[in-house]
């Protein structure tokens, strides 16, 4: 005799906006040292990103040559979860939506 598998209920609405808010995004800043505005669009979005719980990393493309050879003078670039979300500047409200997803 087999038995039955318990029923799996669906997530509730509350689980579920629960489950979207704890996915933690990755937002990368790639900078170098004497970019300015990269120091500008870093100190712009440090508090959407701490408001969505995103974990934000500074990269000086200056110190990898990867990095250098990618980006090079196009800096500073925002990527968010590895795909790149902008470069030069940051409009704050279009990045809160990203990582709101």
């Amino acid at each position: 005799m087999r038995l039955a598998e318990p029923r799996r209920k669906k997530p509730s609405g509350l689980l579920m906006l629960l489950r979207r808010r704890t996915a933690i995004h990755t937002v990368e800043l790639m900078v170098r040292t004497t970019c300015g505005s990269c120091k500008r669009v870093h100190e712009q979005i440090k508090p959407v990103v701490a408001d969505a719980g995103a974990k934000l990393v500074v990269r000086n493309v200056d110190h990898d040559k990867e990095l250098a050879a990618e980006y090079g003078d196009r800096v500073p670039v925002v990527v968010v979860d590895s795909e790149e979300f902008s470069a030069w500047e940051v409009d704050n409200a279009e990045l809160a939506a990203e990582l709101a997803q």
